[in-house]
């Protein structure tokens, strides 16, 4: 039988060190047992020690990897990366709306983990009127909450009431990932607002390592292979928080500096005693 095999899509830059962006997309893909496809938008020279170089795709290229996606495969949910400007965030729009592609996750690649903004504002602009709107799960870090929902940040009120702004703004289902300097330092609590209206809390411990890079990427690609999969959303996101947990509770040594999480780890994990 054609095409029956679980098949998830990411949309993302290519980074040659493999611990982010498309290359930390497909190993989790790999590890949820999902065949994962991909678009190119860009590609990254860097290692370790930081990004040095990138080449962002002509647009007609990436129209060319859409197209014959949707000639063959049946891509069943799809994930976005970081997305450089504003004309690569309208064809990347463009090209899912006419494909049929599956629910779409936006890892909206705004900000760094320690507040630095990557994009600029005409093309966050973008980002927020035209890609937001098409999320069925929308899974921003802690500044990039903030820098959306155009509001700070300081208790678990502000983040409930961040999370609601942002469904209002078209985004179906809410992961906003919180930051562990609003905790007891041993905890990373994340806050999830379901389309039924559901609302809860997830906790994880919080690793002191500096082996993260790829975390984002890793928990929206969890999330978009579960999708695939047929789990339901609350159960889906449950096990990315988890899996991503893992994976950087238990670190392996790659590279000098910031490394990789362990998708290994987090692939040989029993996640039949998650309860969602």
């Amino acid at each position: 039988m054609t095409n029956t095999f679980p098949q998830a899509l990411t949309i993302a830059g290519s980074d040659s060190d493999g611990s982010a962006g498309m290359q930390a997309d497909l190993h989790t893909f790999f590890s949820r047992g999902v065949y994962g496809a991909s678009v190119i938008t860009a590609c990254v020279a860097g290692n370790s020690y930081g990004i040095h170089a990138s080449v962002p795709m002509p647009t007609d290229f990436i129209d060319q990897e859409f197209a014959d996606l949707a000639d063959d495969y049946h891509i069943r949910a799809s994930k976005t990366g970081m997305l450089a400007d504003s004309e690569l965030i309208n064809n990347v729009v463009r090209n899912y709306q006419k494909a049929d592609f599956g629910p779409l996750v936006v890892d909206p690649v705004i900000m760094t983990k320690h507040g630095n903004q990557l994009l600029e504002e005409s093309a966050f602009e973008t980002l927020r009127t035209k890609l937001l709107p098409l999320a069925t799960v929308l899974t921003p870090n802690f500044f990039e909450v903030e820098k959306i929902a155009e509001m700070s940040i300081k208790t678990d009120a502000d983040m409930v009431t961040a999370a609601h702004k942002m469904q209002a703004m078209g985004a179906k289902n809410i992961v906003a990932k919180g930051s562990h300097a609003l905790t007891d330092q041993t905890t990373v609590r994340d806050f999830i607002l379901l389309e039924s209206g559901e609302e809860f809390w997830l906790s994880q411990p919080y690793h002191a390592t500096d082996r993260v890079n790829g975390t984002g990427d890793s928990l929206s690609a969890c999330i978009t292979a579960e999708i695939a999969k047929g789990t339901p959303m609350k159960r889906a996101i449950t096990i990315a928080k988890a899996f991503v947990n893992t994976a950087i509770g238990q670190p392996i040594e790659v590279g000098h500096k910031f490394g990789p999480i362990n998708h290994w780890a987090a692939q040989n994990r029993d996640y039949d005693d998650i309860n969602a």
